[in-house]
């Protein structure tokens, strides 16, 4: 069975507290054996290390999600500076901008975003993008910025903004939103974007993939969205296993594992 990479899942969410280690075996023999673990605001820091320090497959990124403005205070970010001194991490995440939500002060969200950016450009650390109705300035900001790299998880933008990442080197977070075929945009995408570029995700609890529509999303679907994407691409689901989970040990400083 072939081995693969969840490049973002939350597995520190209280969805999964009642059942969290079946999930995590679940997970595993489905082939899910990497797990990137991000973080959307302060209180989550220590409970996301917590967790990954008990799995090896467990892996921590730390951030302020720009979802949850309400609960960030102005020295968050210093506290993150701080926190990313002390302990290991493998992205600066989940970060972005979230034009999406009616009420998201936009410039606070710029405030955050930014300055994390130049943590991790400091840190020489990937940063994990949340993206939502803000596409194109999330693009021209990390341009602008530079010196950067990461992903843009849960891509759902055009053909011509996913050319605008690939370009500066940052890949597409690719979840359950591809295996619905209405998503006929995200497949075109999907079906072009050179493989370097393509990372694949679960986003749980959240976007289940569409045979589990409506339920509560593990990191073990990501087969489905490997078995997807393989079919758009033409290619056996062994290669596109092989060739994302190399995608995410390279971008995430993993070790490499045996398929």
């Amino acid at each position: 069975m072939s081995k693969f990479v969840d490049s973002h899942v939350h597995l520190d969410d209280d969805a999964f507290d009642a059942d969290r280690d079946a999930v995590i075996e679940r997970a595993g023999r489905a082939g899910v054996d990497t797990m990137i673990i991000p973080a959307v605001d302060a209180d989550s820091w220590s409970r996301i290390a917590a967790l990954c320090a008990n799995y090896r497959q467990l892996h921590p990124a730390f951030g302020l999600h720009p979802m949850f403005l309400s609960r960030h205070a102005p020295g968050h970010v210093e506290a993150l500076s701080a926190w990313l001194d002390e302990n290991p991490a493998v992205a600066v995440g989940e970060i972005g901008l979230d034009f999406h939500v009616d009420g998201l002060d936009h410039e606070l969200q710029r405030h955050y975003f930014l300055r994390q950016l130049r943590l991790a450009r400091e840190r020489d650390l990937p940063v994990i993008v949340h993206a939502r109705g803000a596409l194109e300035e999330v693009s021209l900001t990390l341009r602008r910025t530079g010196g950067l790299r990461g992903v843009v998880h849960s891509f759902s933008g055009s053909e011509q903004q996913a050319r605008q990442l690939w370009e500066i080197g940052f890949h597409l977070g690719i979840g359950g939103p591809v295996t619905y075929p209405r998503a006929q945009r995200l497949r075109r995408i999907v079906a072009q974007t050179p493989i370097e570029f393509l990372l694949l995700e679960s986003d749980a609890p959240d976007q289940p993939d569409a045979a589990h529509r409506g339920e509560r999303n593990e990191p073990a679907r990501v087969a489905e969205v490997l078995r997807c994407v393989a079919e758009l691409r033409g290619e056996s689901p062994a290669d596109i296993a092989a060739a994302t989970s190399a995608n995410a040990q390279r971008l995430f400083g993993l070790a490499r594992h045996d398929s």
